[in-house]
C-alpha cells in the first residue's frame, strides 16, 4: 500500500510539472488588442495641436523601434505590432474621446501626450484596466498602477537644474530667482522641484510669471520678471512658447539665465534668429545624449534605425524620446509574451516584472517594480545650446543633485 501511495505521488508531481511547463510555453489567449498574431497599441498623441511640433517626431520615434521590432518578427519573434492613433489635438476633452474611440481595440496605450492628459485619463484607464505609457515625466506618475514612467519627472530636473547652476555652472545663491511657467499641471510640476530645491538651498523665489496654453504674446510677463529683476528664471513651457517667450525677453534686452526642464526646446529654435541669444542664455536640463554621439551605443543603433525607417526626420530630441518610449513598451509587451499572457491584467503584471531598465543609454536607470517600489532616474543630462551640432543641444555633463534623492515621489 505504501509503495503504492508512493508511486502515485511520484505520477502527480510529474502531472503537476508537466502542466506547469505546458503553461510557460503556452500561447498566449486572444484577449483586446491581441487576436493571437497582431499586438495593436493605441496612441493618443498631439498631430496638429499646439505641440504638435512635439507630438509629431515623438510619435516617428516610436515608429521607428516599432518597426525595427516588426522586422526581427515582433514581440516574442512572432507577434507584429500594429499601431492605433487619436489625434488629442492636446486638449484634454478631446483625448478622452479619442481615448474612449480606440481603446477596446488596443492591448495597451504606447504614448499618452501632455501633463493635461495624463490627469485627465488616469480614472479611465484604472476603470478600464489598461496600462499606458506617459509622454509626461511629472513625478505624480511614479506611482500610479496603470502608468508605466520613464525618465526624470520634471521635479528632479528642476533640482538638478538648480543646484548644478550654483555649484557647478557658475551661478550663486545670492542671485535672484523667478519662475516662468504653464499655468497647469505640468507648470506646476516644474514649480514644486523649483520650489523644494529653493528650500534645500535657501533661495528665495522672487516672482512667478504664468501664461496659459495657447498664449502667443508673452510681453507682459517678460516685463513682470524683469521689473522684479530677475537674474534666473526657471522655464516650464512647451517649445513654441519658449521662442515666443524669449523673444519677447531678447527684444527688451531682458538677459536671465534661462534654466528650463526638456519639453522647453526644438531643435528648429537652434536655426533661428533667435540663436545666439539662446547660446548665450539657455540651459537645458533633460535625458540622453548629445545627437549621434558615437560613445552611446544606443545612440548609434537610433540614428542608424531612424536613416532606414523614417530617414527624412531631422535630429530631433523628441524623436529620442519617442524611441525610448517604444522600448519600454516592447519590453512589457516581450514579458508579458513570456509569461504567456497578454492580457491587460498580464501586461499590466509583467510591467511590474521587467527589473531595471537603462534604455540603451538614451535614457537614465529606471528601477521598476511595482507602483509603489520603482525609482525613477535621479540624474540629468544639462544641455547647452549649440547650433553646429545635429540637433542644436549639446551634452555638458551628466548631474545629480545630493538633494534629488530625498525628493519624496
Amino acid at each position: 500500500m505504501k509503495r503504492l501511495l508512493k508511486v502515485l505521488a511520484l505520477a502527480l508531481s510529474f502531472t503537476l510539472l508537466a502542466a506547469g511547463c505546458g503553461d510557460d510555453d503556452s500561447e498566449p489567449s486572444t484577449a483586446p488588442g491581441f487576436d493571437g498574431t497582431t499586438i495593436k497599441i493605441g496612441v493618443v498623441n498631439d498631430f496638429t495641436g499646439p505641440v504638435a511640433i512635439i507630438g509629431n517626431p515623438l510619435h516617428k520615434g516610436s515608429m521607428t523601434f516599432y518597426d525595427w521590432t516588426n522586422a526581427q518578427g515582433g514581440i516574442a519573434g512572432k507577434y507584429q505590432i500594429e499601431v492605433v492613433e487619436g489625434d488629442s489635438t492636446y486638449n484634454p476633452t478631446v483625448a478622452l474621446q479619442v481615448y474612449n474611440e480606440i481603446k477596446d481595440d488596443v492591448a495597451m496605450i504606447g504614448n499618452l501626450l501632455g501633463t493635461p492628459i495624463v490627469n485627465a485619463a488616469l480614472e479611465t484607464l484604472a476603470a478600464d484596466g489598461l496600462l499606458a505609457i506617459p509622454a509626461s515625466l511629472d513625478a505624480a506618475w511614479v506611482r500610479q498602477p496603470n502608468l508605466v514612467p520613464l525618465g526624470a519627472p520634471y521635479q528632479v530636473q528642476a533640482i538638478n537644474g538648480i543646484d548644478w547652476w550654483i555649484n557647478e555652472g557658475g551661478g550663486s545663491v545670492d542671485q535672484v530667482y523667478c519662475s516662468f511657467i504653464q499655468d497647469d499641471p505640468y507648470g506646476e510640476a516644474g514649480q514644486q522641484g523649483l520650489d523644494f530645491i529653493a528650500e534645500a538651498l535657501g533661495i528665495t523665489i522672487a516672482d512667478t510669471a504664468r501664461y496659459v496654453s495657447g498664449d502667443t504674446d508673452f510681453s507682459a510677463q517678460v516685463q513682470q520678471l524683469q521689473g522684479s529683476g530677475c537674474e534666473v528664471v526657471w522655464l516650464t513651457s512647451t517649445p513654441s512658447v519658449t521662442g515666443g517667450a524669449l523673444g519677447a525677453a531678447a527684444q527688451s534686452e531682458f538677459t536671465p539665465v534661462w534654466l528650463g526642464n526638456s519639453p522647453v526646446w526644438i531643435n528648429v529654435l537652434a536655426d533661428s534668429a533667435l540663436a545666439p541669444y539662446l547660446q548665450a542664455y539657455l540651459i537645458i536640463i533633460g535625458e540622453g545624449a548629445t545627437w549621434a554621439d558615437p560613445d552611446v551605443p544606443g545612440m548609434v543603433r537610433l540614428v542608424e534605425r531612424l536613416e532606414t525607417y523614417y530617414p527624412e526626420q531631422p535630429p530631433d530630441y523628441y524623436f529620442q524620446f519617442g524611441y525610448a518610449m517604444a522600448q519600454l513598451t516592447v519590453k512589457v509587451l516581450e514579458k508579458a509574451a513570456a509569461n504567456g499572457d497578454l492580457s491587460r491584467e498580464g501586461i499590466q503584471k509583467a510591467s511590474t516584472q521587467i527589473g531595471d531598465f537603462d534604455y540603451d543609454g538614451l535614457f537614465g536607470m529606471y528601477k521598476y517594480g511595482t507602483a509603489a517600489e520603482r525609482e525613477p532616474s535621479r540624474s540629468n543630462t544639462i544641455y547647452r545650446v549649440n547650433p553646429e551640432v545635429p540637433n542644436g543641444v549639446e551634452a555638458v555633463t551628466v548631474f545629480q543633485s545630493s538633494h534629488a534623492a530625498d525628493f519624496d515621489f
